[in-house]
């Protein structure tokens, strides 16, 4: 058995220009970082000959098909195709929280899956590549509108400004940060779901037919990407990062009008009415989990005003995916290192 542990994230600045219909022509760049809630894929040899399937697939549901073009789950179909596995595989999925919330799960159950299926076939291939990989198979094979940057924080973890140039060109910069910086930082954190689950693509796609239009808003973004960088590893107060959220807020909301609803606006203004210096609302829109980012000493009162909403501990700077366990292949990548390189060691 084969078990790969594969890192969600959290955005804070640049959304939306990882797409390539933007970056090729504009550039783009993210600020964000892999947390440690994560996704598990199982990869399990068994001697289909002796049953009469060929494949079983584990999620919501259980599927046991006799071929690739029987399986229902389009992204399990795709990445056993791309590796070219047809046969006498189990590979199954648990998650720590769940899809459609902003938090880049659909990449990141991709990346896993990947990094568990080539390391079943004994193969080893770079976090980088897994991310491209991974980006190729999203949108080309499954036709989904989806940006890069969920794909590269899935792999190589990490707290990152992600600079897409073009395809199959991403630099990933590591943002250097003291252990008491980093803990500053993630104490001004405050994560809730706002109860609202969507397709991110759905609401993705109406975006991207609007990024001609929206070109000078993403190139703004862009811009507070760097200013994010600065403030966070500076030296002063962490204030203006907050602020500058709120402005990456209403910023974000020029986009489309699917981005935000009543319901949404009403949290973000609580949390703000209450202490949260600003906050963001993860993922392309629509729903899922929002980000408040909250000096220490007014967490207890905007906990109290949003208490009806399910808050979700956060700890940034995960590693990317890894493998936890294997028993099969003589050689496996066990773990992608902060500088986004890989080791491998010899299984036990």
């Amino acid at each position: 058995m084969i078990i790969s542990k594969t890192p969600f994230r959290i955005s804070f600045f640049g959304g939306g220009t990882d797409y390539p219909e933007h970056f090729t022509r504009a550039g783009g760049a993210v600020l964000g970082t892999a947390i440690d809630k994560f996704a598990y894929l199982s990869a399990t040899r068994f001697y289909s000959r002796l049953f009469d399937y060929v494949i079983r697939l584990g999620y919501g549901r259980v599927e046991c098909v006799t071929s690739l073009a029987e399986i229902q789950h389009a992204p399990f179909r795709e990445c056993l195709r791309w590796v070219g596995i047809t046969e006498d595989v189990e590979v199954d999925y648990t998650a720590e929280l769940p899809s459609s919330t902003g938090l880049g799960t659909s990449s990141s159950f991709v990346v896993g899956v990947l990094n568990a299926l080539y390391t079943f076939q004994g193969r080893v291939v770079h976090p980088l590549e897994l991310a491209y990989q991974a980006v190729e198979i999203e949108r080309a094979a499954l036709g989904e509108a989806v940006g890069c940057q969920d794909q590269t924080f899935a792999a190589l973890g990490g707290i990152n400004v992600i600079e897409f140039r073009q395809l199959r060109d991403f630099v990933v910069h590591r943002i250097p940060l003291s252990a008491e910086r980093q803990a500053e930082f993630q104490d001004h954190l405050l994560l809730v779901f706002t109860g609202i689950r969507r397709r991110a693509s759905e609401v993705a796609a109406s975006q991207v037919k609007k990024i001609g239009h929206n070109a000078a808003l993403l190139c703004h973004m862009r811009r507070m990407v760097d200013e994010g960088y600065r403030i966070m590893t500076g030296n002063g107060s962490l204030a203006p990062f907050g602020k500058l959220l709120h402005d990456g807020w209403v910023v974000k909301n020029q986009l489309d009008h699917g981005v935000s609803n009543a319901v949404i606006d009403e949290i973000y203004k609580t949390g703000v009415e209450h202490g949260a210096l600003g906050g963001k609302l993860l993922g392309a829109g629509g729903g899922g989990f929002m980000l408040f980012f909250v000096p220490p000493e007014q967490r207890a009162s905007v906990r109290a005003a949003l208490g009806h909403l399910e808050e979700i501990p956060v700890r940034i700077n995960a590693l990317g995916t890894q493998i936890i366990h294997t028993e099969a292949a003589p050689s496996v990548m066990v773990g992608s290192r902060t500088d986004g390189t890989f080791q491998a060691q010899r299984a036990a």
